[in-house]
């Protein structure tokens, strides 16, 4: 079925442009229609239009870029970030749909010799920062579409939004380069502004008796508390929480399009984990005057953009979880048009039994079923609305969340397939072995994106969504993604936390300000090393004496000698585990 406005090609996206580098400026081009364009100066980060000798003299190199990212000042001057490379993963609503698979920020910044050696310090943690910027994951974008909006607010919308540029169309919470989009817009380059979803998109056909279907996931990652897996946990004052996420599943068959959302975020309290070379670091759940206001602000928002509201609160009863969890429950007794729904899922499923999570069902079933869905016939008449919202959380938002929200869209697809009439009351996706494996996939892969881009990793309990069981793969590959988060949460976070910060506009470069490095004077970069080897020296240097302690007291004296050091040394180390984490230098937690 046909939604896209025809007045919408009128705004669509250069979709490949020309990249001319000259000694004093970038020129980029539409190779469509070659007068289409602007420069950017090397020397002061300046965009003007074309001018008559843009490109007419002999550039150093010329390139083919796919989209402008937006450009971002620091110290010395600007930087201009441009879309190398990308991959076609499917449509969104009959709009081609790209994954960003490489990025490449262009200097703008001659000035840098002007800098003090302070400036030239930070510069150079700035351009640090950048790069990691360039690796950015889970970016997603359409020339001819926003596709941060979901399809029933699409529909919802005044005549005439679909008819603006594309950048006006877009939901700001879900605008991934919005700081970066400002001098693109003063210059009234809307052919060039392209809106980035951070999230994932992932698309399937199946073929329910012989009905050809397309199954499509969008999850789209809010900006408005970006950050990593311990850097950003809880709330701000404001009442945006970390990892907020906004999953929409469509459903296009025979003419039909239907939507159902749900939405994930850490639990709204002001709450912390700060690494400290722990496994699992303890939870602090800092009193706040305004906690019951953050809370609030946060389930308004909720209320007013999605209608009803069910919390489903995933995590553990007991432990650091449990309070928590304790805490949230104690503060949504205080909101009467929110239902909380406290579900320990580790007690209820422990590890194989995740047909448990009907329990869950059937507690939510009533409100599950009145909220619905949104679906559109083929004459594109909307015949049914969804009026609520489930948000579900356990610590992360991550696993748990995932296996049970792929559970949920289950039961709304069947549900839909037997409105559309597709199934029979007693049918079920899960009845079509192949579709079955293609739907799980979806959700499963959404998964581990998500995960990717708030952990660094995989997800864990991606089999679960997968197979429906817990495998010995699975096992294998949860422990090496544990293992991997908890060195990335320990000593790469912290850096890649004021990259997130940096280019989200949360911190601002100032050059007439101080340095914001000059307070910070341990360096937790060039200890842990120093610390690591003194370790390894030491365990090495005890079991050499070990070796030899059968020979004579003065060997076993060594040993117990370096063996207590080394402990001594050990116990220094884990008692000051946050000095040797890496940490954020530019903002704080909230």
């Amino acid at each position: 079925m046909e939604v896209q406005s025809d007045s919408t090609s009128n705004f669509k996206l250069w979709s490949e442009l020309e990249l001319h580098e000259f000694p004093n400026k970038f020129v980029i081009k539409s190779i469509e229609s070659p007068d289409q364009g602007f420069s950017i100066s090397r020397f002061d980060g300046n965009i003007n239009n074309l001018d008559d000798d843009d490109g007419s003299g002999s550039s150093s190199k010329v390139s083919t870029i796919y989209g402008v990212a937006g450009t971002i000042r620091l110290l010395a001057g600007t930087h201009l970030l441009v879309i190398t490379s990308r991959k076609d993963v499917g449509t969104y609503l009959g709009f081609p749909v790209f994954r960003v698979t490489s990025m490449k920020f262009l200097s703008c910044n001659e000035a840098s010799r002007f800098l003090t050696s302070q400036e030239k310090k930070d510069e150079a943690y700035f351009k640090t920062l950048l790069k990691i910027v360039e690796s950015t994951p889970g970016l997603y974008y359409s020339y001819g579409s926003d596709i941060t909006l979901n399809l029933q607010r699409r529909f919802k919308l005044a005549e005439g939004w679909m008819s603006r540029p594309v950048w006006k169309q877009a939901d700001p919470r879900f605008v991934w380069n919005r700081n970066l989009l400002e001098g693109l817009i003063e210059n009234k380059l809307d052919k060039f502004i392209i809106p980035l979803l951070q999230g994932s998109f992932q698309t399937g056909e199946i073929n329910l008796k012989n009905s050809p279907a397309v199954i499509t996931l969008i999850s789209r990652r809010c900006t408005r508390r970006l950050g990593t897996r311990m850097w950003r946990r809880g709330a701000n004052l404001e009442g945006d929480t970390a990892n907020f996420i906004e999953t929409e599943q469509l459903l296009e068959l025979g003419g039909y399009i239907s939507s159902f959302l749900q939405v994930r975020g850490s639990i709204p309290l002001l709450w912390e984990q700060i690494v400290d070379l722990s496994y699992k670091p303890r939870l602090n759940i800092i009193n706040h005057e305004q906690t019951s206001k953050v809370v609030e602000r946060h389930f308004n928002d909720l209320l007013q953009r999605y209608g009803e509201c069910v919390a489903v609160d995933l995590t553990d009863k007991h432990g650091d979880e449990g309070l928590l969890s304790m805490a949230y429950a104690c503060e949504m007794q205080k909101l009467p048009n929110v239902r909380y729904v406290p579900f320990d899922f580790h007690h209820a499923c422990g590890n194989t039994n995740f047909d448990n999570l009907q329990l869950l069902y059937d507690q939510i079933s009533e409100d599950f079923e009145k909220q619905g869905y949104f679906l559109v016939d083929p004459e594109g008449k909307i015949v049914a609305e969804q009026g609520g919202i489930i948000r579900s959380n356990c610590i992360d938002c991550l696993d748990r969340t995932n296996v049970t929200q792929s559970f949920l869209a289950k039961k709304s697809l069947d549900i839909q397939l037997q409105r559309i009439g597709d199934f029979s009351p007693i049918e079920t996706i899960s009845t079509f072995g192949e579709d079955f494996e293609i739907f799980k996939t979806l959700w499963a892969e959404q998964g581990d994106e998500i995960s990717l881009e708030y952990s660094g990793t995989l997800a864990l309990k991606g089999d679960i969504v997968r197979y429906g069981r817990q495998t010995m793969g699975g096992l294998i590959k949860d422990g090496m993604s544990a293992l991997s988060r908890y060195y990335l949460n320990n000593f790469q976070d912290g850096v890649r936390q004021d990259a997130i910060d940096l280019i989200s506009g949360h911190y601002t470069v100032n050059g007439n300000g101080p340095s914001p490095f000059q307070h910070n004077g341990f360096d937790s970069i060039s200890y842990l090393p120093v610390a690591s080897a003194l370790v390894i020296g030491g365990l090495t240097v005890t079991s050499i004496t070990l070796n030899q302690a059968g020979r004579n007291a003065q060997s076993f004296l060594s040993s117990v000698v370096c063996a207590g050091l080394t402990a001594g040394l050990m116990a220094v180390i884990k008692s000051n585990g946050r000095q040797f984490c890496s940490r954020p230098r530019l903002c704080g937690l909230f």
